[in-house]
């Protein structure tokens, strides 16, 4: 059933007959509105993350005027609000320290304003899990409008996937195979448009499984940014929020707890970031749905890794789109997926599969030519991770999913960055590379350093992938035998704090284990010897954020935000 007029939020604001109503209608009446453009119609935030320091965003100017547009079509009143960029290229140590603080801006922007409902632009890396979280905290309807993949970056012949790239020809310029004056043409055109990276780095991973949940338009996700598809898709997102709100249609009532095992199974067929994993888990807690790190183990076992994108792959996501994009990526799993989820646009996910068509069979894999296996990620546990770790089986050298070798030890990232390089330096490619202090309160941040660079030693020597074991995250335009998120993290006395240089690791995928394979007996003597780190912010929200930030297998939401059944109540109006 529609809603009628007097049942909107807004009327609280515009429609009654008191001294604060006056005041509000005034207002909008000084801002050049007429009274038949706010009373009684929808009125729909267009939550905007553009600024000039986001590359990602820096269309959603454009962006934010097409969705307006489609919601003075739909008979709504558009009010554009800007929310906090979260610019994953330049912030330090790493913008997941403000995810959560965007979640908590977002909620507070709908809560206490006149807003029916909600147009979310995002993408780039965090700020779609932070929008996709303070939207499911305020629980009012709300559709995402995701910024889209670049165009593919090149060099020369070569065609260049941002991340996944810079990474391969940066360990080649340190072992001396690139020129410097090669290293520049390749910064000069890895990146050459608006948009997200074009890999399946987090960014890609977290829109397309936006979409997957039900939050955005179907095929909306893998539209390139510059693409006029892209245009028209934001002006039926802003058409599309104004009938959501006369239906009600709201975050919690899409994402659900069989929308969020579609999201565990479409990030591993996908072969998608391992940040994911810590961003469903707290946005799956932000609706009540109590996801585990085991259910991504568990999608693993269901399905095998059917893109053929960079990192794990071969292509980036403008041929993904024009391979038949994210509908045609879902048909192919659709059998793994609960068809009757519903979407934003008022049908099942089944519905919006009808028709989807593959053009091109070497990007979108049938199950029988899948790219990997399943199993394409894997949650670890044992005595180095009691609470869980995760490695990316699909972008790594098959030799490291079980293996074995001496620890080399590095406290932070500053003392890793001064020895990695050195000539002289005591290693093998059979040692394991350990980074800790890095987690979620011991950056703080959990910053995105998981891929270590290996020491220039092993690359003159050909080495291109070592063992890696940290407590902090990788971009998801990373690759390599690299373990992430292990907790406890160090910084709270996790086993990671014990290790020491030359402790033997072992490893075995097939088994889900990680160990420290030192005596029980000289673990006990070294934990009573373990000092807790001194606190590394003494005021503020980064203060804020180490006393209450949670460990990665919780999701590194704040503890006091997850969703216990109860409704915040609405605000009053004095």
């Amino acid at each position: 059933m529609r809603r009628r007029p007097e049942e909107l939020r807004s009327h609280r604001w515009f429609g009654v007959n008191d001294l604060r109503a006056f005041g509000h209608r005034s207002r909008m009446l000084q801002m050049g509105y007429s009274r038949e453009e706010f009373q009684g119609r929808p009125v729909i935030a267009v939550v905007n993350t553009w600024s000039e320091i986001n590359c990602c965003h820096t269309h959603f100017r454009d962006r934010a005027a097409e969705i307006k547009r489609g919601v003075w079509q739909a008979g709504g009143i558009p009010i554009e609000m800007p929310a906090m960029t979260l610019a994953e290229a330049f912030e330090r140590p790493s913008p997941m320290l403000h995810r959560n603080l965007l979640a908590m801006e977002v909620e507070q922007i709908l809560r206490h304003h006149p807003f029916d409902g909600a147009v979310l632009m995002g993408g780039c890396d965090k700020t779609t899990p932070g929008l996709l979280m303070g939207a499911a905290s305020m629980n009012i309807p709300a559709i995402f409008m995701p910024a889209g993949p670049m165009l593919n970056g090149r060099w020369g012949t070569e065609v260049l996937g941002s991340g996944s790239d810079a990474w391969k020809y940066w360990a080649e310029l340190r072992a001396g195979t690139i020129t410097e004056c090669q290293w520049r043409e390749i910064e000069e055109g890895i990146a050459r448009s608006p948009g997200l990276c074009m890999t399946m780095g987090t960014g890609m991973t977290m829109t397309m499984l936006a979409e997957t949940l039900g939050m955005t338009l179907p095929g909306a996700s893998t539209i390139p940014a510059v693409d006029s598809n892209h245009n028209r898709m934001a002006s039926a997102s802003g058409r599309r929020i104004v009938d959501m709100v006369w239906e009600d249609l709201k975050p919690r009532d899409l994402m659900t707890a069989q929308a969020f095992e579609n999201a565990c199974t479409a990030l591993l067929a996908f072969g998608g970031s391992t940040n994911a994993i810590v961003h469903l888990v707290a946005m799956a807690r932000r609706c009540g749905v109590p996801l585990q790190v085991e259910d991504f183990d568990k999608a693993a076992a269901r399905v095998p890794v059917i893109l053929n994108l960079r990192p794990s792959g071969q292509y980036l996501a403008e041929d993904l789109h024009y391979a038949g994009g994210s509908r045609a990526a879902l048909s192919v799993i659709r059998d793994s997926l609960h068809l009757g989820c519903l979407t934003a646009n008022g049908r099942a996910l089944g519905e919006n599969l009808e028709g989807a068509q593959i053009f091109n069979a070497d990007v979108i894999r049938p199950l029988d030519k899948a790219i990997f296996g399943t199993g394409g990620l894997a949650v670890l546990r044992g005595s180095l991770a009691p609470d869980g770790a995760v490695m990316k089986c699909a972008a790594c050298d098959p030799r490291f999913l079980k293996h074995a070798g001496p620890a080399l030890v590095y406290d932070s990232y500053e003392a890793m960055t001064a020895d990695i390089d050195r000539d002289d330096l005591d290693v093998t490619p059979d040692h394991v590379l350990i980074l800790r202090n890095a987690g979620p309160k011991g950056a703080p941040g959990m910053p995105e350093w998981g891929m270590l660079p290996l020491p220039k030693k092993l690359l003159k020597q050909g080495v291109r992938d070592m063992l890696r074991i940290s407590d902090c995250r990788m971009s998801g335009t990373s690759y390599g035998a690299c373990v992430l998120h292990v907790a406890p993290e160090s910084w709270v006395g996790g086993p990671l704090a014990l290790v020491r240089n030359g402790d033997v690791i072992e490893i075995d995928v097939a088994a889900r284990r990680l160990d420290l394979k030192v005596p029980t007996e000289e673990l006990a003597r070294r934990r009573q010897a373990w000092q807790p780190p001194a606190p590394k912010a003494p005021r503020g929200y980064a203060r804020m954020f180490i006393e209450h930030v949670t460990q990665a297998n919780d999701g590194c939401d704040f503890d006091f935000l997850e969703y216990n059944g109860e409704e915040v109540p609405e605000p009053e109006i004095h």
